[in-house]
């Protein structure tokens, strides 16, 4: 094998790189075969799997192929992975014995021990058939022979390590195939060794890792370590993994700052925090930058060139990904980063070092991603770009203030020296940037050149800021570059240029809520004023900035004061105003009226009574406060009396405003409150705390534009109204903090007052509230006379004394001495005249003025009470006791006949009416002295009472009982009871048998009365009474007006007895008491007690020749249902009309319980034949009165029972049958024509001896 003479050229760190193949044998063999061998080996590509589960990617394999050399076979240490060979490959083309035993074995069995001894097991022969050298060597054995020999004596147990490739330069499918076979195998191994010596190299790394809390662990030796690894996948082309490694370097470098900033520092950092030298920025113009590389590798790199390489290195792989946006992204947060680094590890840096060192690296990373992207991407992707360009504005601004290039005299000789030393310090421009107009070294050096420069790049960089911002619609960061470029006009002495930028920063700051950057924005502001000129819109500024709680105590009072001295000059025109916002100056808090309900009479004063909190850090003398009043009248005015504007008011009279819109409008404007959550982070180790601190959650809603519109901040142009109506208030010192402020007004003409705008005049200066709200109103009215009579309480009682109050609204009107209330007398009810009536006057505000004794004098038609003199809208209020003579009324005989009891229908009208008391309405005419017109009003009293009547009978005696109620809440005390007969009846006497002493009643109570009648000849048919008694509440106070006795007249009619009625059960024979289920005989006599009388003549009474009689109806009715009638229950007899005469029925009856029963009831009917004046009718439903009477089914002398028990049926069948036919009917008795003496009376029954059940019944 031939030895080349060239001795091997070093490794070159460049993109080119790729895996070593080493090539021993035939040179010249492997030379003929390389181009083809290049081109065709990453044609296809290869599934990687590798470790620890991570997914398998498809790769292109490449290789560099030199020659072999004992050289190239690592040695134990050395972990480089690029000098590493993955393959060794042994080319021969031998087909003759004679020779491969000769020379071909040897030299393999020389490169095999070779291997051996390296511990190399990745290795390859390959044989090369050519079928030209088979033709010129006649003797030589076919080709698998020498094949079979490398096999048997190289390749033992790994056939597959020998392959063949038959005629590689010709064109055949012999040869396709051959070539296929040979890559597959190739690129197999090949992936085999990359995959194990990789995972051995992680593992290495991994290990390497895990000690660096040990001494003398270095983070630059495991850069190069990782970085090693980084340059193996990029040269695979496996850019995303070469950027995690990267990454990963990345973020264990800056927590190691962390933890150095927080007092837990590594020994190799103290190489880092070496003094800057040299800041000339970031190197992205080549793929590694390889003097960096050579400082970091030994240790002198300083924290700049650690973060440049890197940063650098991981550009290179964003822009191979096509990711540049993500290159600016970073390089904006890798500037700010190295700011806070270089703080936390305390590394010396010249003044404007930094600054330099950031302007350089934003202007290259800007020009890097220019060279690899077109304008419209550009454009399109400003949003990525636009935080590097504001940044470099910054320090560019910062570059200009250092290096004395925004002052007015230019820079001195300090700023020369300084700028001297800032260049001195970027070095000798880069070979790659030397050729290059606009490279950011030339940028940097020609602004720092001239203030000229100077100006023109930096408006440049911040147009073209605020234009980029713009167009992403990030309005607050332009605002916020605008607010520096006016700040850079102010130095410049070029006001008019800044006022522009401060406002539209001021619209912003105040659209967002902050309140420090408005603050400061309004101090900016005012000097810019201040030195335009501009008066109004310089003190409305002070104003705000003096009442700014922001600014320190002596800056508020240094613009108050630039106020203060402005009022206080001579003004040039007489009449001239600057008229500002009361916002800043004070704040109305709340109002209070005095009287409270707001309502004043016309002529009546008002007081109002306003708080102020003053915003001022000093006292104010304020020359006047003024609040302008606008009058209205409403057509509607007749409603607004006294009393229904008082409802309509704030009961204190007091009305608080809400706290005035801030300009910070950050809870007015509906952004969300702060939602802030705690974070920890704790070691993995030991789980101790590491850092904590606190996130916003809902930052994209906080920090999101707001939607533009009118300009928050206070207008200047605020109108000033003038009207007719002002209330004054003059010379009043405004404390800081709150102050009352009060007004006095005399009301004068009716109508709504409503407050519009407040103003505070200092001088010229006069801070004006536009409009006062909530809404605030007082109102003027002027009212009518008017009389209110109101009793005193729920309601008037009849028969005793009753307060009633007499109200006088006098009104505009104003009562003089004299006038009087001329009241017409009621013959029913008197007033009552005593000495100790007294009025008294009120004033509108319900304070006692004056009071004085009535005058009162009566006659027979008028009472004249004399009112006392009361000026207008004054109340004059008085009580009067009036009484209403007792009296019942008489009671309906038609609707309540005595003795007979009210249809059932009409029970629930009575019990609902039981416990209302009876009306009575007495109308008084009162005549006023301010109208000609009478007022009439109507005066309710209730009689206390209800009283009942009732007739008793016990035979033929008779007692007449008077039931009187107590409906009212009082208690009375009745006395002097007496019933009279009316009629005069000599003959008939009333006997009382009630106690004559006073009986005390009490509220729903009653008390009973009884009389009994006697009489010693024919009693008349109607007994006309009056009941009366005497009455008075149970007080322990004696009135002293004598009360009328309350009556109650009533009529007795048919109370003499005409029939007696007597029931007697007898056992069954043989047997000496009634058993139950055994029939017994149940005999009823009806007896006639007087001759012939006037009540008897009716259509029942008939005449014969001998006596007259009349027809009656018996019924017998067991209400208890205890006995069972057998056979007729009912039937009609013919009585005589005389004296004793007695008629007798029997009947069957059973008892159905044991015990002690009541006696069956007998009822007695007048029976009226079909003949009677009310059978001219021809509908039968009309001659049947109630549902108590009955009809005879079958017109005979003796009634059928069913047609008694089941009336309601009765009716139905004879209206039915008997339509328009003429029908007998059946007429009550009164109770008192008939008395039966078995009622009450009760018959013993015993149980049967056969009953298993016993059933008794006890009454």
């Amino acid at each position: 094998m031939d030895t080349p003479e060239e001795p091997l050229p070093p490794v070159v760190y460049t993109m080119e790189n790729k895996p070593i193949v080493t090539c021993a044998g035939d040179q010249n063999l492997f030379t003929s075969i390389y181009p083809t061998l290049s081109q065709q080996l990453p044609r296809e590509p290869m599934e990687w799997r590798r470790s620890y589960g991570r997914a398998p990617k498809m790769i292109h394999l490449e290789s560099n192929f030199v020659q072999f050399k004992e050289e190239l076979l690592p040695k134990d240490g050395n972990k480089a992975l690029l000098t590493f060979p993955f393959l060794h490959i042994y080319w021969t083309e031998c087909c003759d014995t004679e020779v491969y035993k000769a020379t071909v074995k040897d030299d393999l069995t020389k490169w095999q021990n070779v291997l051996k001894a390296h511990s190399s097991v990745d290795w390859l022969i390959v044989v090369v058939e050519n079928d030209a050298k088979k033709k010129n060597k006649t003797n030589i054995l076919p080709r698998t022979s020498i094949v079979d020999k490398i096999r048997n004596d190289f390749c033992n147990k790994q056939s597959d390590r020998c392959v063949v490739l038959s005629d590689p330069l010709k064109d055949s499918s012999r040869t396709q195939e051959s070539w296929n076979a040979f890559l597959t195998k190739l690129r197999t191994l090949l992936l085999m060794s990359f995959t194990k010596n990789l995972g051995k190299f992680e593992d290495d790394m991994r290990t390497l890792r895990e000690k660096r809390t040990e001494p003398g662990w270095s983070f630059c030796d495991y850069f190069m370590v990782q970085e090693e690894l980084a340059f193996v996948f990029e040269m695979l082309q496996q850019f995303e993994d070469a950027l995690v490694q990267y990454d990963e370097l990345d973020a264990l470098f800056s927590q190691y700052v962390v933890n150095f900033g927080a007092g837990d520092g590594a020994n190799w950092l103290t190489f880092f925090c070496q003094p800057v030298k040299s800041w000339n920025g970031l190197v992205l113009r080549k793929p590694i930058d390889m003097e960096k590389r050579e400082l970091i590798q030994r240790q002198e790199a300083t924290l700049l060139d650690l973060r440049s390489y890197l940063f650098s290195r991981q550009c290179t792989l964003l822009l191979f990904l096509q990711r540049p946006w993500e290159v600016a992204q970073r390089a904006l947060e890798l500037l700010h980063s190295c700011v806070q680094e270089l703080k936390l590890l305390e590394v010396s840096v010249p003044p404007g070092a930094l600054d330099c060192w950031v302007l350089l690296s934003c202007l290259e990373v800007l020009q890097r991603i220019e060279g690899c992207c077109d304008r419209a991407q550009i454009d399109s992707n400003i949003a990525h770009t636009v935080g590097l360009w504001s940044y470099a504005t910054g320090k560019l601004k910062s570059l200009g203030y250092l290096c004395g290039l925004v002052s007015e005299k230019g820079p001195n000789s300090e700023d020369l020296n300084r700028t001297v030393d800032l260049l001195a310090g970027l070095g000798a421009e880069r070979p790659e940037t030397a050729n290059t107009a606009q490279s950011p070294y030339k940028k940097l050096k020609e602004a720092l050149s001239s203030v000229e420069a100077f100006e023109k790049h930096y408006l440049d960089l911040s147009h073209a800021t605020i234009e980029m911002y713009t167009s992403i619609g990030r309005t607050r960061s332009a605002k916020f570059v605008g607010k520096d470029l006016a700040e850079f006009y102010m130095r410049k002495r070029s006001p008019q240029k800044a006022e522009g930028y401060l406002q539209g920063a001021l619209k912003n700051y105040l659209a967002e809520g902050w309140a420090l950057p408005v603050t400061h924005t309004r101090k900016q502001l005012a000097e810019c004023q201040k030195h335009l000129g501009q008066t109004s819109s310089y003190l409305q500024t002070s104003s705000l900035l003096a009442g700014d709680q922001h600014l320190a105590e002596e800056e508020r009072k240094y613009f108050c004061q630039e106020i203060l001295s402005f009022a206080g000059r001579p003004v040039d025109s007489p009449g001239h105003r600057v008229v500002l916002p009361m916002q800043s100056f004070a704040q109305l808090r709340d109002l209070h009226f005095d009287p409270s309900h707001a309502v004043v009479h016309a002529g009546g004063t008002l007081s109002v009574d306003i708080t102020m909190h003053s915003q001022m850090p000093v006292p104010i003398h304020v020359d006047q406060i003024a609040v302008n009043v606008h009058f209205s009248i409403e057509r509607n005015s007749y409603r607004k009396t006294a009393e229904w504007l008082t409802k309509h008011r704030t009961p204190n009279g007091i009305i608080h405003f809400p706290p005035e819109a801030s300009p910070l409008p950050s809870t007015q404007s509906g952004l969300s409150a702060l939602e802030l959550s705690e974070v920890f982070e704790r070691s993995p180790s030991d789980n101790s705390l590491t850092t904590a601190g606190i996130i916003c959650r809902n930052v994209h809603l906080l920090l999101r534009r707001q939607e533009s519109g009118p300009a928050l901040d206070t207008p200047s142009g605020v109108a000033l109204e003038d009207g007719a109506y002002v209330l004054r208030c003059s010379s009043v010192t405004l404390q800081p903090g709150a102050n009352k402020v009060s007004f006095r007004t005399q009301a004068k003409e009716p109508g709504t007052y409503t407050l519009r705008q407040l103003c505070a005049s200092v001088g010229p200066v006069w801070f004006v509230l536009p409009h006062i709200y909530p809404i605030v109103q007082y109102d003027v009215y002027s009212q009518e006379p008017q009389l209110h009579v109101e009793p005193l309480a729920d309601s008037l009682l009849a028969g005793i004394p009753q307060k009633v109050k007499f109200t006088v609204t006098t009104g505009h009107y104003t009562v003089k001495n004299g006038d009087s209330l001329q009241l017409s007398n009621v013959e029913a009810m008197l007033i009552l005249c005593r000495a100790e009536h007294r009025a008294v006057v009120y004033s509108n505000s319900r304070e006692e003025s004056s009071t004085a004794p009535l005058r009162i004098q009566s006659s027979d038609k008028v009472t004249s009470i004399g009112l006392p003199a009361a000026p207008a809208y004054h109340v004059i209020e008085f009580e009067l006791e009036v009484l209403s003579l007792p009296s019942a009324p008489a009671a309906n005989r038609e609707s309540d006949p005595l003795g007979t009891p009210e249809p059932h229908r009409k029970q629930k009208d009575r019990q609902r009416t039981d416990h209302c008391m009876i009306t009575t309405d007495h109308k008084v005419s009162i005549d006023c002295p301010w109208s000609i017109y009478s007022t009439v009003i109507a005066l309710t009293f209730s009689v206390p009472f209800r009283t009942t009547h009732s007739l008793l009978s016990a035979g033929t005696r008779k007692y007449v009982q008077v039931c009187v109620q107590n409906l009212s809440d009082l208690d009375f005390q009745l006395s002097d009871s007496n019933l009279t007969d009316t009629g005069d009846e000599a003959d008939l006497q009333l006997t009382p048998l009630n106690t004559q002493s006073p009986q005390h009643v009490h509220s729903r109570q009653s008390v009973l009365f009884v009389w009994e009648l006697r009489w010693t000849r024919e009693p008349p048919p109607a007994l006309h009474c009056r009941f009366s008694v005497g009455f008075c509440p149970a007080l322990e106070e004696p009135l002293t007006v004598p009360l009328q006795p309350y009556t109650y007249e009533f009529q007795v009619e048919n109370f003499f007895t005409l029939y007696t009625v007597r029931a007697e059960i007898a056992p069954p024979a043989g047997a000496e008491f009634c058993k139950t289920g055994s029939l017994c005989s149940l005999e009823v006599s009806i007896t006639r007690l007087a001759d012939l009388l006037d009540v008897d003549k009716d259509e029942a009474l008939t005449e014969s020749d001998e006596c007259f009689s009349t027809k009656l109806m018996y019924e017998v009715v067991d209400n208890s249902s205890s006995w069972a009638v057998c056979g007729k229950s009912c039937g009609v007899i013919s009585m005589p009309v005389s004296s004793q005469a007695t008629h007798r029925v029997r009947m069957e009856v059973m008892p159905l319980f044991a015990g002690y029963l009541p006696l069956p009831d007998v009822r007695l009917f007048k029976y009226l034949p079909h003949h009677s004046a009310h059978s001219s009718q021809l509908d039968a439903d009309s001659w049947i009165e109630n549902d108590s009477l009955s009809v005879d089914k079958h017109l005979d002398d003796h009634l059928d029972c069913s047609s008694i028990r089941s009336r309601g049926s009765g009716h139905s069948v004879s209206s039915s049958e008997h339509k328009g036919l003429p029908m007998p009917r059946l007429q009550a008795l009164p109770t008192g024509q008939v008395f039966n003496s078995s009622t009450g009376m009760q018959i013993l029954v015993l149980p049967s001896q056969d009953d298993h059940v016993l059933e008794v019944s006890v009454t």
